[in-house]
């Protein structure tokens, strides 16, 4: 009897990056694509560059990312014989490979069987263990009371860690660090685990502090054979979520490499596993290695596997969900160099890295190494999804040469229109503790300040620039040095610069030349070439170049690798005052309401909920400004609400001193 199992035409059921990198490697092999997609995703260039695409449903993942009927009757409708799940979303989901295997499809991953016994990760640690897989020190029993999780913190010792059992990305899990805080986090963490995946257990494991992040690729096909594709070390992370990986690891050697691959390999056969798949490990000082989960899917960070073996991941798992035996033996798989990624995501590191959504207004990305995206100038990034908009790799000899390689490049990378954390990867990169190779998981937590923290130098000089562009571009005539300031007595520009106010005193010096002051500092500036979105200056007798955006009285500037937003309130300079506690609310990004806490008339206090908004699944709560009642709500349940729009009104209360005066 075959093994063989054909299919022509390949559904993917996912959205953006993902959905092009899949569409990619199906067309080099002669496979026809179907793109789904969401209202939110009408324009998206996934369904433009797909064979065909079918609409399932509206802009929130449940009503169509995560619509398995939708999204089986759209590859019934199409023809389609083959599912691709892409990550996230659907990916893991049992129910989901299930309901394709139902409809005859051919789900391109691991059985609903694989997916059940690796999702749950009380089930994975235990058939892991009998695997013989070393798995860290814990408890993942059946009894979930308070009291025996108590009791079974304080028998392993703290700092102890709490984790969901049917989930991940950082989700209901907690690090205890003593007896006292147990209790607390245990509660948050089930709660947090109910809402997010429906399941509030957990397991608790003994915390390893300050380890490497370390996961082993392996493949493998319904002909008994399997092998792994060595180690991406993916340390450098933000609240358990990836920001930095890279191939091979610094802290891995030839040996240990051997080691947690061989390691790996035979727990994928011992659960009959086929397809892609990842086991993650946890790497303590000592070089002991400790398993933690597996992912049963396509990895984000899988291209940086692909530049150090030269191999086609998605190719793979076609040819394996085809039937097709492993094209690669174990002893032919070779490792060439060094390669890192970096997660380009929508989102405010000065805000907490609140995601951030709306319109690319210029998307350029560096032709120099490879990058993963789904966007282009003008594209809109929708409040619905996952944050991460991009991803750039970087390939070299050395460790050093792809690092150098990646910087410079992130560094030439333009996203202006929506705040991304490009700056904040830059830094990472440039650390000296990331460029020696000796990251952690406690890296950003450890230099978390350094990494947020910006060039002040660089700072001033762009507001400069931001002033001599608006004075440039006054009247729209790109192409011209001008127009010239009618006289030469300086001008007061007044500037929201990245949300904060300040001045900027400038003087047209004849030609194209400007002298500009901010505070004590005074910078010279002349403009050389001046184009619809460049700008070529000599600034201070340094010749260099900026990308920006004009948009009315706003502009947005990519300057020396940082991108900055100014808009022009110098008409309005005089009637402002008193905005910042002038009791209104303003959303701080673009959402959907999930929770309006205050009905109008209510007496809040300052600091007290007034409506929770959703963006890329993460709730943010808008509190009351100031003491005062409830005068108006400008936004209702559902509703969806653009950044800086005022969605609530709060009449601050008076002192008894203006009482006493309005008396």
């Amino acid at each position: 009897m075959s093994n063989s199992t054909p299919f022509h035409k390949i559904l993917i059921a996912n959205r953006g990056e993902i959905a092009l990198r899949v569409m990619r490697s199906a067309r080099a092999l002669g496979y026809r694509t179907v793109a789904v997609f969401s209202s939110a995703d009408r324009n998206a260039r996934h369904v433009r560059e797909a064979d065909q695409a079918v609409w399932i449903g509206e802009s929130l993942p449940a009503q169509s990312y995560l619509n398995i009927p939708a999204i089986i009757e759209a590859a019934r409708r199409t023809g389609a014989d083959a599912v691709h799940p892409g990550y996230g979303f659907l990916a893991e989901n049992e129910d989901f490979a299930q309901a394709c295997r139902d409809a005859g499809l051919v789900f391109i991953g691991p059985s609903p069987q694989a997916i059940v016994a690796m999702g749950n990760k009380a089930g994975a640690k235990q058939l892991m263990m009998q695997a013989g897989v070393p798995c860290i020190p814990g408890y993942q029993g059946e009894d979930q009371s308070d009291a025996r999780l108590h009791e079974e913190a304080r028998r392993i010792g703290y700092p102890v860690m709490i984790k969901a059992t049917a989930g991940g990305g950082g989700r209901g899990m907690r690090l205890v660090s003593d007896d006292a805080q147990f209790l607390d986090a245990l509660r948050s963490a089930k709660s947090e685990a109910q809402s997010a995946f429906g399941n509030p257990e957990v397991i608790l494991e003994r915390a390893i502090i300050e380890p490497r992040h370390i996961e082993i690729q392996v493949f493998a096909d319904r002909h008994g054979n399997a092998i792994h594709l060595g180690e991406r070390d993916c340390s450098v992370q933000r609240r358990h979520q990836k920001v930095v990986e890279e191939a091979p690891s610094p802290a891995v050697d030839a040996d240990l490499r051997r080691r947690m691959g061989e390691t790996a390999v035979a727990a994928v056969k011992a659960i009959g596993y086929e397809g892609a798949g990842t086991l993650e490990f946890l790497l303590d000082r000592e070089g002991n290695f400790y398993f933690m989960e597996m992912n049963t899917r396509l990895q984000v960070e899988h291209p940086v596997t692909e530049a150090i073996t030269g191999l086609d991941l998605v190719e793979l798992q076609l040819r394996v969900a085809a039937g097709e035996p492993l094209p690669i033996r174990q002893e032919d798989v070779r490792f060439d160099g060094h390669a890192i990624e970096v997660r380009l995501c929508a989102e405010d590191p000065s805000q907490g890295f609140m995601p951030q959504s709306g319109v690319m207004s210029r998307w350029e990305m560096p032709a120099a190494i490879r990058v993963e995206h789904a966007l282009e100038s003008g594209s809109e990034i929708p409040p619905y999804y996952d944050s991460m908009i991009a991803k750039l790799i970087a390939h070299g000899r050395t460790r050093d040469e792809a690092r150098r390689k990646l910087h410079a490049a992130l560094q030439d990378a333009v996203a202006l229109g929506v705040r991304t954390n490009q700056a904040f990867l830059a830094r990472c990169l440039a650390h000296p503790v990331f460029a020696a190779g000796g990251a952690t998981t406690a890296f950003i937590g450890q230099h978390g300040e350094e990494l947020l923290r910006d060039d002040e130098d660089d700072r001033l000089r762009a507001r400069a620039i931001a002033a001599v562009l608006l004075a440039c571009t006054a009247q729209e005539r790109h192409g011209a040095l001008g127009p010239q300031m009618a006289h030469r007595l300086p001008v007061t520009y007044h500037l929201e610069a990245d949300g904060q106010a300040c001045e900027v005193v400038l003087a047209h010096e004849g030609g194209a030349r400007y002298g500009a002051v901010l505070g004590e500092r005074r910078f010279e500036v002349q403009v050389l070439e001046l184009g619809p979105n460049a700008v070529r200056l000599s600034f201070d007798g340094i010749v260099e170049s900026a990308r920006y955006v004009r948009a009315g009285d706003a502009l947005q500037l990519h300057y020396r690798g940082v991108a900055y937003a100014t808009v022009d309130r110098t008409r309005e300079a005089r009637s402002q005052g008193g905005a910042a506690s002038d009791g209104r609310i303003r959303a701080a990004m673009n959402g959907r309401v999930v929770a309006v806490h205050v009905a109008v008339g209510d007496t809040v206090k300052a600091g007290q909920p007034v409506m929770t908004l959703d963006a890329m699944k993460m709730e943010h709560i808008h509190a009351a400004p100031v003491n005062g009642r409830v005068k108006s709500l400008a936004a209702a349940m559902g509703d969806q609400v653009a950044v800086h729009r005022v969605i609530a009104e709060i009449e601050a209360e008076q002192s008894q001193a203006e009482e006493s005066q309005a008396a």
